[in-house]
């Protein structure tokens, strides 16, 4: 259901407010660029940071934007439970296609209470569910045996994004759960070895930029043209790890502030890229294509 290409949205800002005709032209970038999925209010979106409201409204003009053209995963994670329960019922409500569940955060739970979380979400809110696992970000981190015994008794539980960076953690969960189960590269830079070993595709921070090339990297290994798909992450490279130079959305954001997409806005406690680091970003950007002689902008 969620194969292929994801993006990991941007949540674009104007004047310290959701900058709605944006959110909508970078939807529709997305969409003309190959995108199957569109993910928004995930991290790189700086859920963190927006209101309830905002949220919700981000899922609703979302959904309005996609229009059924690709699908909508919606970030509905929360650490408290019963916040999580209600953002994936609005998400539901709204016309979600599916909702992206981070572990929760800074309270650090143990594998059983990751999944009394995951199932209390399961259970109230019928829609499928992609668990989301990036410990250096929340601090826990979801082992193989807890996504198995998830997926084995939540019918809605579906597939899990895998940022851990332990490509041992995709593979074993690949392993015990075979194709029914949809394993996503949470990195973009693992992308092509998480589909080596049975992943179905990337919800990706590079794709707010290029598309294209990761649709186009997913479309080639689904089509079995292995030297193609190697060719594409070779070229992809050295732009997806240029995306973490800081913390996401800081570079992609500023790298967008630069090609025009959207304005570079980002919320405290989040700031502008160092120099020495958008030196290092533009290069990145340069060397791909993606920009002229002079940066746009000075950092954010």
């Amino acid at each position: 259901m969620f194969e292929g290409s994801a993006v990991a949205l941007v949540t674009p800002f104007k004047k310290d407010a959701v900058d709605e005709q944006k959110l909508k032209e970078l939807v529709e970038f997305q969409i003309a660029g190959g995108t199957r999925t569109i993910v928004p209010c995930g991290t790189t979106g700086e859920t963190s940071t927006l209101s309830h409201e905002e949220h919700n409204r981000v899922v609703e003009l979302t959904v309005k934007f996609v229009a059924k053209r690709a699908r909508v995963l919606a970030g509905t994670g929360s650490n408290s439970t019963q916040e999580a329960i209600e953002l994936t019922r609005h998400a539901k409500a709204a016309g979600a296609d599916g909702t992206l569940q981070i572990t929760p955060y800074y309270n650090k739970p143990t594998p059983g209470g990751l999944i009394g979380h995951f199932k209390a979400i399961a259970a109230a809110v019928d829609l499928p569910i992609i668990l989301y696992n990036v410990p250096g970000r929340t601090g826990v981190n979801m082992l193989p045996s807890t996504v198995v015994e998830l997926a084995r008794s939540c019918k809605n539980v579906v597939g899990i994004k895998e940022a851990s960076g332990n490509i041992d953690q995709s593979t074993e969960i690949i392993q015990a759960l075979g194709p029914d189960f949809t394993v996503l590269s949470g990195d973009d830079s693992l992308t092509l070895p998480i589909l080596a070993v049975g992943g179905k595709g990337v919800i990706s921070v590079v794709a707010n930029l290029v598309p294209r090339d990761v649709a186009d990297l997913c479309a080639a290994w689904e089509k079995g043209d292995r030297d193609e798909a190697r060719r594409a992450h070779l070229r992809l490279y050295p732009l997806c790890r240029a995306m973490f130079l800081e913390t996401n959305p800081i570079p992609v954001k500023t790298a967008m502030g630069w090609l025009d997409l959207c304005e570079p806005t980002l919320r405290l406690p989040l700031t502008a890229m160092e120099k020495a680091n958008a030196d290092k970003l533009e290069k990145a950007l340069r060397d791909h294509g993606l920009v002229g002689p002079r940066r746009k902008h000075a950092g954010c």
